[in-house]
């Protein structure tokens, strides 16, 4: 994938100081709410989920001359957007814990199920923090954010094949989940 000229002007009023505010408004209406949903599926609380997004905006700004142009800005962001998420899921643990081993804590931030019985999309949610956080994270985007593999592959520096395989696996996972806590 490759910058759209709509990116490119985006750039440039990032580039240019007389235009940065503008520009960093266009950028969080064309890229923030799908951000802040990436994130919320990674780290699940909504507070943690605001503080990446805005550790996200700063780092995009800070970091907007490393942009090349040459490809895809909403895989950059997203990539700025995913390492500050996984950031913050490490902030959690300690020196000698993975943060695969959050699945129960990011499980108990999710809401309670309604009275009348489990919520479809609760226990699907409840399925992805089973996965680990690399099967997880592709497949909110390739399910969520309907992003191609190649876009994924842009975001996470994994290769197309084995996002291709995670995701295979995740859906396997979750299927068997979702089978074994049947609503």
């Amino acid at each position: 994938m490759s910058t759209t000229n709509a990116d490119i002007e985006l750039l440039r009023q990032l580039r240019d100081p007389s235009r940065r505010d503008e520009g960093f408004a266009t950028l969080m209406r064309r890229y923030g709410r799908r951000l802040y949903w990436h994130l919320r599926r990674i780290v699940v609380d909504h507070d943690d989920a605001e503080d990446a997004l805005q550790e996200t905006a700063i780092k995009v700004l800070d970091k907007l001359d490393d942009f090349r142009g040459d490809g895809d800005l909403m895989a950059w962001v997203y990539s700025i957007a995913t390492r500050e998420a996984l950031q913050t899921l490490r902030r959690r643990t300690s020196l000698f814990q993975s943060i695969d081993s959050l699945s129960d804590d990011l499980a108990s931030k999710l809401p309670a199920p309604a009275n009348d019985g489990p919520d479809a999309a609760l226990l699907l949610q409840r399925a992805l923090l089973r996965l680990p956080t690399t099967q997880r994270i592709a497949f909110n985007m390739r399910y969520y954010d309907e992003m191609p593999y190649e876009q994924i592959a842009a975001v996470t520096g994994k290769s197309v094949g084995s996002l291709k395989t995670s995701y295979h696996i995740a859906v396997e996972k979750i299927k068997e989940y979702l089978k074994a806590n049947a609503l």
